[in-house]
């Protein structure tokens, strides 16, 4: 059976769409055929789509297109008799092309009174779809109570738009499961005719008004379709209220500002599940989510061959709206997943929302739960962790939230010891992330737990900064003094790596005052405003420009061009990291460090060296610089020297700088911290540092390390887009390089190829700027399809095989390796496994 569709835009934007779809079709025939009269003629309806064949996921199959009437709802309204003329000539027009039935969209059906004269004068069965628009809002509705835990009966709904067609048959279905209504009606209607509408037995469980004002302070829950849309201000919805908009054009006006409060999700749409084929398909890609209910039905009722004249005028009966849902449903169409204005929704997100129909609201019908309900927090499970989701997606960094759900990564994790992490759901999974390094010891080491809760237990003083000397904060002042060695005999305590890297800079220019700082390229050392200024990635720099000011990169690993700028005599230091971690843990060439080193001396420049990744025995020394004998004059160290549990930063300085930079009276309080050197940290990082020591962990990573490395090289011997393994200690990388040079490029080509015409000639008569931006977007396309191969690895070992692993901060194409030093060989052979496996999964392609 075939069918037509006739479609219409429901904004002006989307009429523009439609306008550009109806230039680059008729462009294709021209180039294809050349050029006539007819085809570059007025038209009647705007082709659009075919599907052919279309094949349920019960087999079933059909055939259809889709064409446009380029008019939006305004337009249409204000020449109802001349667009019901071209509503009935496209209908014969879809006829003479073999169609058995034709579906009416949006306006399209309302022109005619609901499409009844349409059906009069056209010579095919025509059907509106609003049987099965209905249906979808209906079951849309539910899904959000479902998903809310909340009772559909303690809750009133607005429906706005009654009595339509849409409305009447949602309405009736929502008093049909108990719900309380309000229904909200054009303003100056006869209540009476209203009411009639509504079954006299369900006629106490609602009430009638003409504005949608009255409904705001009120209700949480509307269902709108009314046929003039912008009828609900978004601005003041209730907080946690939902729109089911089935109105095109849609219902609820954008507000003065986004709100993150209030759900509209965009009502009678359903999506076709996996085994629906509409047409041919590529790549998964196919027209079928979030299909108009209108589309659907259509599509349905072909399926069906079923060539009647099912949805016309306003009464639709609610057993034939329930009849095409579950004829919809064993088709393989439902009405989920939700979205809002086109954008899925997470049903994580919708499911949050509970929380504010929780909490004593003055919603009729609703009553408070105790107070320990609205304010204990899950404790664990499932909704333990979509809480902990969705309030870091409200209140911290939304853009975070979805990415790690994107990529299957949003883990919460309720318990941590040793390279172990347990989930809210029970899972074990192993670290191989460590917090970046943070976790040299394992989570929650016993040894620094211990030494903490004592000194919580005896009540010892922690922030006495500057009117006594802090005792523990001294001791582990010399205790890192006397472990670094090479004269470093001075330290200021902070709260993290960047703040460390912070007071660096300060002391070298005032210590050393020339004008400009050198850093490596590639580097990463942190991202306030200072640390980031001698941070050297672009993207990490570019938003926050002007920085500070005189700081320049030099190329990592190039000791001419250090000299060639150390010897301009103007540098107060140069700043760099033994390995540069998050530039994907790149180790320098062999002598590049000691050369470093006699160049900062001979041009007289502080060496600044980074080593709040690579410190506290990550790479098999307790420092990465001692394999080189490094003594540098300033040295940062953070991430682990609290065996992390506690905020810390160090920054060590040899005597003569210190004392060029602060040692005077007005001087000595120039730079200090709040929270920077406390005793709680430093009972910390002593018991890390102790704990360090006796545990002989530098020689245990240098040892473990070199094995896993080993491993790791063999497995990835076998599959050539694993480029290298590298590293030193238990700080170790793996680079991809699954290679897509061209693919976006040859795609186009082969496209241009196939299309009927000539498109090879539109793109050498393009604009060079169009051109320009489309091989630079091409090129970007090309980078991101390799920084996906990469993180589909971290996916699959997190989902797969219950390993946590991401990528650096400076390449998506790199997977770091930093688990604590306390990992076992079974768990290496245990990642070492999976990775194999991963690796053969991933192998499609070995290029």
């Amino acid at each position: 059976m075939k069918f037509g569709f006739i479609a219409h835009p429901t904004s002006i934007g989307l009429k523009r769409y439609v306008k550009m779809i109806d230039m680059v079709e008729r462009t294709s025939r021209d180039l294809h055929d050349g050029y006539s009269r007819e085809l570059w003629s007025r038209r009647n309806l705007v082709p659009f789509m075919e599907f052919a064949p279309i094949r349920s996921a019960c087999g079933a199959e059909c055939a259809g297109w889709v064409q446009y009437l380029p008019l939006t709802a305004e337009e249409m309204l204000d020449e109802p008799q001349i667009i019901l003329r071209r509503v009935v000539e496209g209908v014969e027009q879809m006829a003479d092309k073999g169609a058995d039935l034709v579906g009416l969209g949006g306006f399209t059906s309302i022109i005619g009174r609901r499409a009844l004269e349409t059906a009069k004068r056209a010579s095919v069965p025509v059907t509106s779809g609003n049987s099965l628009t209905s249906y979808a809002g209906f079951k849309g509705l539910r899904k959000v109570f479902e998903l809310m835990r909340l009772d559909p009966e303690a809750h009133r709904v607005a429906v706005v738009g009654f009595p339509g067609s849409i409305c009447l048959a949602i309405a009736r279905m929502l008093l049909e499961i108990g719900v309380c209504l309000d229904l909200v009606h054009r303003p100056g209607a006869n209540p009476d005719d209203v009411l009639s509408h509504v079954p006299p037995e369900w006629r106490n469980r609602v009430t009638l008004t003409g504005e949608v004002a009255d409904c705001y302070p009120m209700d949480r829950f509307f269902v709108a379709a009314t046929s003039t849309g912008g009828v609900i201000d978004a601005d003041r919805l209730l907080p946690g209220s939902v729109v089911i908009d089935v109105g095109l054009p849609l219902d609820v006006k954008r507000g003065s500002q986004r709100r993150d409060d209030i759900l509209v999700i965009d009502g009678g749409c359903l999506t076709g599940s996996g085994a629906v084929r509409l047409g041919t398909e590529s790549m998964n890609f196919s027209v079928k989510q979030q299909l108009n209910g209108c589309l659907a039905e259509t599509m349905v009722l072909a399926l069906e061959g079923r060539a009647e004249r099912f949805s016309i005028g306003r009464e639709l009966p609610p057993e034939k709206v329930a009849e095409i849902g579950r004829i919809a449903e064993r088709h393989g169409f439902v009405p989920y997943p939700l979205a809002s204005y086109g954008e899925r929704l997470a049903e994580d997100t919708i499911a949050s929302f509970r929380r504010f129909h929780l909490k004593p609201n003055g919603v009729r019908g609703q009553t408070a739960p105790p107070v320990g309900e609205i304010e204990t927090p899950a404790t664990g499970g499932r909704d333990s962790r979509l809480q902990t989701i969705n309030r870091y997606r409200r209140h911290i960094n939304p853009m975070m939230a979805d990415f790690l759900h994107m990529l299957h990564c949003d883990h919460v994790f309720a318990k941590g010891e040793g390279c172990v992490l347990t989930d809210t759901e029970g899972r074990r999974f192993l670290d191989m992330v460590a917090g970046y390094g943070c976790l040299n010891l394992g989570h929650n080491p016993p040894v620094v737990v211990d030494a903490l809760q004592r000194f919580l237990a005896e009540a010892q003083p922690n922030f006495v900064q500057y009117v006594s000397l802090p005792e523990r904060t001294a001791l582990l002042a010399e205790r890192l003094c006397e472990m670094v060695g090479g004269g470093l005999q001075r330290a200021f305590f902070s709260n993290s790596g960047a703040e460390a890297i912070e007071a660096a800079i300060k002391l070298a220019k005032a210590a050393n005052p020339r004008p400009r700082l050198l850093f490596a390229e590639n580097s990463y050392h942190g991202k306030t405003l200072g640390a980031l200024s001698v941070t050297g990635r672009d993207k990490h720099q570019r938003v926050f420009r002007p920085l500070l000011p005189g700081c320049f990169g030099v190329p990592f690993g190039d000791l001419q061009a250090l000299e060639r700028e150390l010897a301009k005599g103007d540098v107060s230091a140069f700043v760099v990291e033994p390995i540069q971690g998050e530039g994907g843990v790149i180790v320098p060439p062999l002598g590049y460090l000691a050369g470093v080193q006699d160049l900062c001396r001979r041009f007289n420049a502080l060496l600044i060296v980074d080593e709040v990744q690579t410190g506290l025995g990550r790479t098999g020394r307790m420092l990465a610089s001692q394999w080189d004998g490094l003594e540098p004059d300033i040295l940062a160290l953070s991430k682990s020297l609290s065996g992390g549990l506690v905020p810390i930063g160090a920054t060590l300085s040899k005597p003569e700088a210190w004392d060029a930079a602060y040692a005077t009276a007005d001087r000595f309080l120039l730079h200090t911290s709040t929270f920077g050197g406390c005793n709680f940290a430093a009972v910390a990082g002593l018991a890390t540092l102790d704990c360090l020591i006796e545990q002989n962990l530098p020689a245990r990573a240098e040892e473990l390390g070199a094995y896993f490395k080993n491993e790791l090289t063999r497995v990835a011997a076998d599959y050539p887009f694993v480029a290298e393994v590298r590293g030193r200690g238990l700080m170790l990388a793996i680079q991809f390089a699954s290679d897509f040079r061209g693919c976006v490029a040859a795609s186009a080509k082969e496209f241009a190829t196939r299309l009927p015409g000539d498109w090879h000639l539109t793109w050498r008569f393009l604009p060079d700027a169009v051109r320009d931006d489309l091989m630079h977007a091409m090129n970007k396309m090309e980078e991101t399809l390799g920084e996906m191969f990469c993180m589909r690895f971290v996916t699959k070992l997190g989902n797969d095989h219950n390993i946590l692993t991401f990528v650096t901060a400076n390449s998506s194409t790199v997977i770091r390796i930093q688990p604590p030093l306390i990992i076992t060989r079974e768990q290496i052979d245990a990642f070492v496994r999976a990775f194999a496996v991963v690796c053969d999964e991933m192998s499609t392609f070995l290029d």
